[in-house]
């Protein structure tokens, strides 16, 4: 079978996962009763926003190229304390995860571009 052609396996795979995914997300919008996420879920979708930033930005900061960069001019370093630090220090008074990136990228940009670390 030439490369450029799908097989139907695949075909039914992507379509059987795209059905289950409609499915799953629609499913709040089907049910005639109204749904409500306990307590505890409510409080921990508080956390989700930071948490998810943290995910994507702390591999790319504390990794390069698969080793942990040893100097000190590494603008990665200061660009994320500045923004942990903003953080904390705003932390509770709204706007805190949008301040920690633009905090956190101020501090980064002009040390990677204009230094050039």
């Amino acid at each position: 079978m030439p490369p450029d052609i799908t097989d139907p396996w695949t075909l039914w795979v992507i379509l059987g996962l795209a059905a289950v995914t409609v499915l799953s997300r629609s499913f709040f919008f089907i049910s005639s009763r109204p749904w409500q996420l306990p307590g505890w879920a409510q409080r921990g979708l508080n956390h989700a926003p930071i948490a998810a930033l943290a995910a994507v930005i702390a591999p790319e900061v504390v990794m390069q190229s698969g080793q942990c960069p040893m100097t000190w001019q590494d603008a990665r370093w200061f660009g994320a304390g500045a923004g942990v630090a903003f953080y904390f220090l705003r932390q509770g008074r709204g706007q805190a995860v949008l301040g920690t990136i633009v905090v956190g990228m101020a501090v980064y940009l002009p040390l990677h571009i204009g230094l050039g670390w």
